[in-house]
């Protein structure tokens, strides 16, 4: 119970104490009350370090040394190992002096804010650090000091709120008032156990006074009154943006309560798009709204809370990699922020100077530019096939990857255009909502059928090998090969392609054409006519002497269901229609079929799928087959037709003398009738 009490403590803790915590376990070794800091190396930049950044000893990429300091609230004691004392309990003007803001105790002094924070009462007060002051432009800090009493002041008051306030109170996406006209200061707490106060870090955090608290903060903070749409309809910069927000009908948002982050581009990122994409996006009111919304993201993130990459969800859904390099913010890895952390009472701005156009504002040919698929789209437009795919069809487009097209594009004819035309499917679809043999339908009026397997999605032959990417109006699937429509039956194909006139033969002479011309979902592994040449002739012969042996050998050769290459991975188990297991396995990218190559794999029928072989597997475990001297009656006219169109395998040596006596016996088998 102890434990799971000490565990649900730690569990409560926030963020920031997390940190510390992480940061004292590092510097206990140094004596009791250190803390491991991490410092960026030619900066005074400090960060209490978290178990991640231990390890990479990186700050925004750029790597930082460990040093050892006394933890918050606590002072070094001569010869003594650690910081084994507390700081002693002063009041807030007195603690200031002591955490490194003597700046702030000075000007509070000037302003006469000294007595109010030296007396009764219980404040919290974010003290610019001495470096903060520092870094004022001289015009706004000579403004300020110039009238101590008036401006000085209420600056300082701003920095002020009439409780105490302490870092697990400091809430993510809260308002505290502060004790200048009780106008608002923005808290955000992140995960990472950044603090920031209207955008400003917390340094040094919960330094106890007797009226109050001090936490040093890395800014003097300013007060902040308009909204985020105030600020685009005031700022120059972004008068392009002002125009999309109204044709949006944005504004309401953008002035509304909230926490948001608006990435808003500049006028100049809005001149780098090309005229015609821009004037496609601003005159198509959904993808100008998602434009904008992919520029506003659902939290508020202030510049200082990034101290490495991650992921936001941006309004329109979609994610955005915000991270940092050196003292530059960066999106999706460039550094294209021009300014940052323009705070508004809704959140914060940042400005950028590249627009962020979304893949739901895009074309298909917009999509597919810097891709692994661009050179797909250069053979599309050769093939004059543009139009599909800059319009508003709705359509999706099956993308042979740059890997296909080393050797170079295919020749553009009227066979490779219609060929093309069957890369793009009609309907704009998404690949997590197909199905297993679902039937979509192509712009060249082809039938393609989708295949689910384990690690793999295809469509015919071809399978998908990335991500979708959803456009506008279309949605580009890449694929890994060119994809092989189907033209006829199993046993159309086998006709059509003479490498196989002996197992047409076979296949007529065992009376299984019927089977593998009807419907169905074979994968058929096709010894080609030199398989039958390798068989010695003695066992040549005394297969296709017996056809009920015939048939029984021809059915190992197929199996009930359909399966490409892209499906397989290590090792896939078929059974065959004879019964006994197939063992298909890819080994250097060929596929092999019961450990023999297979020569050509994705030969596509309407029925099935077809492997070329160049030799007859034989089951493990063959039984001995009663002799069928006769073949099957309906078979003896297919067999003499098959026979006479495959002269070059009559005209073999080895194979005559089976053809002769299979014709033998058609005629005999005739003569009875």
């Amino acid at each position: 119970l102890l434990a799971l009490a000490l565990g649900l403590a730690a569990a409560a803790k926030s963020p920031y104490q997390q940190v510390l915590q992480h940061s004292r376990l590092r510097g206990r070794q140094h004596g009791p009350n250190v803390c491991a800091v991490q410092k960026l190396i030619g900066t005074n930049r400090k960060y209490f370090t978290n178990c991640k950044q231990w390890y990479q000893r990186k700050i925004c990429g750029k790597s930082t040394v460990i040093s050892y300091e006394c933890c918050p609230g606590y002072e070094k004691v001569p010869g003594e190992k650690g910081c084994p004392a507390a700081l002693p309990l002063s009041n807030i003007y007195e603690t200031l002096g002591v955490v490194g803001s003597a700046t702030t105790q000075l000007y509070s002094d000037r302003s006469n804010l000294r007595p109010e924070i030296e007396g009764p009462g219980s404040f919290t007060i974010f003290a610019p650090s001495n470096e903060a002051w520092a870094s004022l432009p001289a015009e706004t800090l000579d403004s300020l000091v110039s009238n101590v009493n008036i401006e000085l002041l209420n600056a300082l008051r701003y920095h002020m709120v009439n409780k105490r306030v302490l870092t697990d109170d400091l809430k993510h996406g809260t308002t505290l008032n502060s004790m200048y006209q009780d106008l608002p200061i923005q808290i955000h707490h992140y995960p990472n156990g950044i603090v920031t106060v209207n955008c400003a870090r917390l340094l040094k955090a919960d330094h106890h006074a007797t009226n109050g608290v001090v936490h040093v903060i890395d800014k003097v903070i300013a007060t902040t009154t308009n909204s985020i749409q105030h600020i685009i309809e005031t700022e120059e910069s972004l008068e392009t943006l002002r125009a999309a927000v109204a044709a949006s009908d944005l504004n309401s948002l953008l002035e509304s309560k909230g926490q948001y982050t608006l990435l808003a581009p500049t006028n100049e990122a809005f001149e780098k798009i090309p005229r015609e994409t821009l004037n496609r996006i601003l005159g198509d009111p959904e993808a100008l709204r998602d434009l904008l919304n992919h520029h506003i993201l659902k939290s508020a993130m202030c510049a200082e809370a990034i101290i490495a990459g991650l992921t936001m969800e941006t309004l329109e859904g979609t994610t955005l990699d915000v991270g940092c390099s050196g003292e530059e913010l960066t999106l999706n890895g460039k550094a294209i922020i021009a300014n940052k952390d323009i705070l508004a009472t809704n959140g914060v701005i940042h400005f950028v100077n590249e627009l962020l156009i979304p893949d739901s504002a895009k074309t298909l040919f917009e999509l597919a530019q810097e891709s692994e698929v661009s050179k797909s789209m250069d053979f599309f437009r050769q093939a004059g096939l543009s139009s599909h795919l800059t319009g508003s069809e709705r359509v999706t487009l099956l993308a042979p990857v740059n890997d296909v097209f080393k050797d170079g594009l295919p020749v553009v004819d009227s066979n490779m255009k219609n060929l093309l035309l069957n890369h793009i499917v009609k309907d704009q679809l998404s690949s997590k909502y197909l199905y297993h043999g679902q039937k979509l339908q192509t712009l060249g009026d082809k039938e393609l059928r989708v295949f689910v397997y384990r690690n793999n999605l295809c469509i015919e032959n071809a399978c998908i090998a990335a991500h979708d990417k959803r456009g506008r109006f279309g949605t580009l699937f890449s694929v890994d090969k060119m994809l092989t429509p189907p033209s006829g039956s199993v046993m159309d194909v086998l006709k059509a392609d003479h490498r196989f006139s002996t197992l047409v033969a076979a296949i007529q002479s065992a009376g299984l054409t019927e089977n593998l011309n009807r419907p169905g979902t074979f994968t058929v592994f096709a010894p080609t006519n030199e398989a039958f040449r390798a068989m010695p002739q003695g066992e040549l012969n005394k297969l296709m002497g017996n056809a009920k042996e015939l048939a029984n050998i021809l059915k190992f050769h197929v199996a009930d269901e359909i399966l490409v290459s892209g499906a397989v991975n290590a090792l896939v188990r078929l059974k065959s229609m004879q019964g006994d297991k197939l063992e298909v396995s890819m080994k250097n990218n060929v596929i092999h079929i019961n450990k023999e190559p297979v020569a050509e794999s994705d030969i596509m029928a309407t029925n099935g799928v077809i492997y070329a072989v160049n030799s007859v597997l034989q089951p493990q475990a063959s039984r001995p087959q009663e002799r069928g001297d006769e073949p099957a009656d309906p078979a003896l006219e297919i067999f003499k037709q098959a026979s006479a169109l495959s002269k070059v395998s009559q005209r073999n040596p080895r194979l005559a003398p089976v053809y002769s006596r299979l014709l033998a016996r058609m005629k005999e088998n005739s003569g009875r009738f």
